[in-house]
């Protein structure tokens, strides 16, 4: 028999026929500790940081000369298949680092950083994002805000090196926000997709970003826009959602974003009249669990995705409801199980159109990032 890895063991009881033929009973599978589940993140990202393919570029070429490797047009975020996942890659190995310095992997994560973030490579990515014909859209909006989250963690991590990476990386930082700044009032609507491109998801992070840098004025902007972009939306299309390929849920990533920018009595009343549908009945089946069938396939793996950014997203809608709204108990039981599927799905063995990103969405779930 073929064993899965240390995570999913199945031992299995070899014991002698009885006359009825009756075999001994399987024992259980323990479950992983939390070591060893973050062990489990680090290893995924550890893998995938400097590992430059398989790899997918977004790259505007205009002569031979612009052909290039993955390596030579981002020296530092060249890995985990393509350049947003190789940023939140790093936020993972930093977000481990900084919460969990006993892990075992501490002295390989610190020293993957270290191998990152020197100032020749964060010169490259910068001057790959001053380039006249890369423009503002570049990673837009999905790999910008991850780029924020990375720089938050290094901002609130107690350690000189983090202090040290952090400088290297604000020029980067300020180029990204001048980039967004520029971009943010020109967006006529938003952006209600699954995918990258999705507007709520991003600015969720890049609000969180600006309290931790403590920018007022980019979060300012952010009100200003969210507001304008999303305050008077109702009756969200919950029944329409997933789509095949969906690793963001449209309606779930606005209610979680909302909870950011209303006060408690204000998204009570937003979220009753946007999710209608939620239950007060306290049962978790109003919002189904994704299921993948392909894990082999980039684009259908993206429900593993799903099922975690779903899972940390009703977490946070349920943590700005009143502890008596009827709808909670309902939104945490279908949080919980979106989780239990989400995790399973990265703890156990995976391919790699799965590995080289979900562990740093199990990450922000399991830490509750989110939620700080």
């Amino acid at each position: 028999m073929k064993l899965t890895n240390k995570f999913n063991t199945l031992i299995l009881t070899l014991g002698i026929f009885s006359g009825n033929l009756a075999a001994q009973p399987i024992v259980p599978p323990q479950s992983p500790s939390k070591t060893e589940i973050i062990d489990r993140f680090a290893e995924l990202a550890l893998e995938c940081v400097h590992k430059e393919y398989p790899n997918i570029i977004k790259h505007m070429m205009n002569s031979d000369e612009d052909v290039k490797t993955p390596k030579q047009l981002y020296p530092a975020f060249y890995g985990c298949f393509d350049w947003h996942s190789s940023v939140h890659g790093h936020w993972l190995l930093t977000r481990i680092a900084s919460q969990y310095p006993n892990s075992t992997h501490h002295q390989d994560i610190m020293a993957s950083l270290a191998r990152s973030f020197t100032e020749e490579n964060l010169a490259g990515e910068l001057a790959y994002f001053n380039r006249a014909d890369t423009g503002t859209s570049f990673e837009r909006p999905y790999g910008l805000a991850w780029f924020l989250q990375l720089t938050m963690e290094l901002r609130g991590w107690d350690n000189p090196q983090a202090k040290h990476w952090l400088d290297i990386l604000t020029p980067l930082e300020n180029k990204i926000i001048a980039n967004l700044t520029d971009w943010l009032p020109k967006l006529s609507f938003p952006i209600r997709v699954g995918e990258h491109s999705q507007t709520a998801f991003a600015f969720g992070l890049m609000w969180d970003w600006s309290l931790n840098a403590n920018n007022q004025e980019f979060n300012n902007l952010l009100k200003t826009n969210i507001t304008r972009l999303y305050a008077s939306d109702v009756n969200c299309p919950l029944a329409y959602e997933p789509s095949g390929q969906d690793f963001l849920s449209p309606c779930i990533a606005e209610a979680d974003l909302m909870r950011r920018v209303l006060s408690s009595a204000q998204y009570a009343k937003w979220l009753s009249a946007f999710l209608p549908s939620i239950p007060t009945d306290g049962k978790a089946k109003w919002l189904e669990v994704a299921t993948v069938v392909d894990k082999t396939d980039g684009k259908l793996a993206h429900l593993d995705g799903l099922n975690l950014s779903r899972a940390w997203m009703l977490e946070g809608i349920a943590s700005a409801l009143n502890s008596k709204d009827p709808r909670k108990v309902a939104i945490l039981n279908a949080a919980q199980a979106h989780k239990k599927s989400g995790l399973n799905s990265v703890i156990h063995d995976m391919h790699y159109m799965g590995s080289h990103w979900l562990g740093s969405f199990a990450t922000y779930l399991k830490t509750q990032r989110g939620l700080q």
